[in-house]
């Protein structure tokens, strides 16, 4: 894990804890007595989406109450993470945010309608996001270099979509670098991605390689490139971004978290509860290995400090980006 310094540490940590006031919670023993709503600013249908849902119905049978997940797309993710952050601290509003608006929001927009250092309360880390740079079939190219050629005698006629910032600046980066013009195109949902990207409305993407799986394994698409440290074990053949052009970029990550002041008891029991889960064989193989993303639960003060360290290196590309707040 990234260290970040002991005085970043200390600081930030009270800011944690520094949001609404934890209540006080007579009876802990009880809870969920009543419907619990875990929010995701996703549409429906892409892999956080699904990863949501397991985990919630998985939640569900354990804790003995109903979890709804809701999804509030749209806004650039800024809209389900307001939601979550203006939910009741009582334990009956939870959240799974990824690192755009828990560690890039606040350098890309002038303003906030959420504060993404004081509104939340980490519960775990839930998964790191192994992300794919693929295209569709119909654009003939299987190497990076083969895509930016192509893109260079069409310019500004093929685009791309992508959630993470970070593979923003990256294409932004292969634009400048192969004299390119690749459009962005922003979507809703990982299922709205998958969409385009087979009928070749968007033919490029950077999406959650756990979105693709079977369509890649059916070749239906190709794989260019997978941002990870090392190749996916279900794709060996595929080179990681690294190897691929000679950058790499920090991998997006999906965590569980809750509205700032709810309940350390409450805490305690949903992490207790998230770790035997996302620790049983079978949701690991089904969740995990067979999604190709990384089991990354964590403690709720591991994850806080971890996110700490992510919202410095999001400080930096965002800077080097030369992106302008919107």
């Amino acid at each position: 894990m990234r260290k970040a310094t002991g005085a970043l540490v200390a600081v930030a940590l009270l800011t944690w804890s520094a949001g609404a006031p934890a209540q006080d919670y007579p009876n802990k023993q009880d809870y969920p007595n009543k419907t619990v709503r875990v929010i995701i600013p996703l549409g429906p249908g892409g892999g956080g989406d699904i990863f949501t849902r397991a985990l919630s119905e998985e939640l569900q049978k354990r804790l003995g109450q109903t979890f709804v997940v809701e999804n509030r797309g749209g806004g650039g993710l800024n809209i389900g993470t307001r939601a979550c952050a203006e939910g009741a601290p009582d334990g009956y509003t939870l959240c799974v945010l990824s690192s755009e608006p828990i560690v890039y929001s606040q350098f890309l927009f002038k303003s906030l309608p959420f504060n993404p250092e004081k509104d939340f309360e980490p519960i775990t880390n839930l998964f790191f996001n192994t992300l794919a740079f693929a295209v569709n079939n119909s654009l003939g190219v299987k190497t990076v270099p083969e895509l930016m050629a192509l893109a260079k005698k069409q310019p500004g006629k093929l685009s791309y979509s992508t959630f993470s910032f970070p593979l923003v600046h990256f294409m932004d980066g292969l634009n400048r670098k192969y004299g390119a013009d690749i459009v962005r195109v922003p979507y809703r949902s990982g299922n709205e991605v998958m969409t385009a990207l087979l009928s070749g409305a968007t033919p490029i993407t950077l999406l959650g390689l756990s979105n693709m799986v079977s369509v890649l394994q059916a070749g239906k698409v190709t794989a260019l490139a997978v941002n990870s440290s090392s190749r996916s074990p279900l794709f060996p053949a595929v080179p990681t971004l690294k190897e691929a052009t000679g950058e790499s970029y920090p991998q997006s990550w999906f965590g569980l978290f809750a509205p700032a002041g709810t309940p350390k008891p409450i805490i305690a029991r949903l992490h207790k509860e998230v770790v035997a889960i996302t620790g049983d064989p079978g949701f690991m193989q089904k969740m995990y290995t067979e999604r190709a993303v990384e089991r990354a639960i964590d403690t709720p003060e591991n994850f806080a400090r971890f996110i700490l360290e992510d919202r410095e290196i999001a400080r930096r590309i965002a800077k080097e980006s030369g992106a302008e707040p919107q």
